[in-house]
């Protein structure tokens, strides 16, 4: 350590002690911040809706917006870029194993949303976009997670009035009255709590627990468990195995190449979760060669939603009217899709896009 260290140490901490109010008042140091440089600072916004700044942003210029500033990370559909995070998605998976806690799923509070977004976004350059901005990405993060319509205009005076679906999913804190008493000095035990230190049960699956006389009988009992866990896959193992489902063949079908054309333009939309063509390998979404007029779920290898899967058992195929109705509003016809994509707006796109799926089903 260099010599030098502890002084400037010293130096520091006297330096902080008389800029301390009491310190930089008596001996003349400072002043105080003027309203406009404390305005500067004070961003936050409450879930009340105190601070919000006066403005609006509708979804349509959001959708620009985060495309131009935000798309680079969180993706076109705010479904997110490599390790980036999804903004959208995850109904339903609180309860998982691995839940996708994005602003439709999990947080409780639109007045987050506006105050990370006006505070920390773009990534490198943050408070660089005008309130107005802000309002409309916030329009945009909500539709994209099926929260308001594409119509919609968030304002400062509507902004209390959108329901975010997980709002009920907080509790109060009640553990200072409910937990914290019982390890009051009172009642606690710091040192010599019992005369004697006894094991009751030992962790062998873990081989933590230290051996020693008797330790046979524990591992044997144990031994008894694993074979009675092991039971069901037994069982399992001789049930008759279920049928393979036939490979589907590629359809060949008559399309419009110019079309087609306009309608790989629009697939770019797409081409973030789905890969088409010769190699096309399965991503966030399948690989979607082949899919006009195929069964619903027809890639092997990808893992679909329940509705997908349950739909495949109803015999639903990917006819051009079921696909329009899809592209149109995926959560409308699936509302556990796993595509979080919000839909094509424009019948001549679907349209489009159809046209160009039928051109590499060739």
């Amino acid at each position: 350590m260099s010599k030098f260290l502890p002084k400037l140490i010293l130096t520091t901490a006297l330096s902080a002690a008389l800029a301390m109010p009491a310190f930089a008042e008596k001996l003349g140091l400072g002043r105080a911040a003027l309203p406009e440089e404390i305005a500067a600072w004070n961003h936050d916004i409450s879930p009340n809706g105190e601070g919000l700044p006066i403005g609006s942003g509708s979804v349509e210029d959001g959708e620009m917006i985060f495309s131009e500033n935000c798309a680079v990370c969180h993706g076109e559909f705010a479904e997110g870029v490599d390790n980036w995070p999804k903004l959208a998605g995850g109904d339903g998976t609180l309860a998982d194993k691995d839940p996708l806690k994005t602003i439709g799923s999990y947080w409780p509070y639109l007045s987050t949303v506006y105050d990370y977004v006006r505070r920390s976004m773009p990534f490198g350059n943050a408070q660089t976009m005008s309130d107005d901005d802000v309002y409309a990405i916030t329009a945009y993060l909500l539709y994209s997670n099926y929260i308001v319509d594409d119509d919609f205009v968030l304002s400062n005076e509507n902004f209390l009035e959108v329901e975010m679906p997980n709002a009920g999913g907080f509790v109060v804190d009640d553990r200072p009255e409910t937990e914290y008493t019982i390890f009051t000095e009172a009642n606690a035990c710091y040192e010599n709590c019992k005369d004697t230190v006894e094991i009751t049960k030992r962790a062998t699956v873990l081989d933590v627990t230290p051996e020693e006389a008797g330790a046979e009988t524990v591992t044997e009992a144990a031994s008894v468990v694993e074979k009675a866990v092991e039971t069901p896959a037994v069982e399992e193992a001789t049930a008759e195995p279920a049928a393979e489902q036939a490979p589907v063949e590629m359809a060949t079908m008559s399309f419009d190449p110019e079309l087609a054309g306009k309608g790989e333009k629009v697939f770019k939309k797409c081409a973030a979760c789905h890969q088409v063509g010769e190699g096309a390998k399965n991503k966030t979404g399948p690989v979607l060669n082949g899919v006009v007029g195929a069964p619903i779920t027809h890639i092997e290898g990808f893992k679909y939603s329940k509705d997908f899967t349950d739909a495949h058992a109803e015999g639903f195929i990917w006819t051009e009217e079921n696909l329009t109705a899809y592209l149109h509003k995926p959560k409308a016809m699936f509302p556990k899709t796993k595509m979080t994509f919000a839909g094509l707006k424009k019948d001549e796109e679907i349209a489009a896009v159809i046209e160009y799926l039928k051109s590499v089903s060739q």
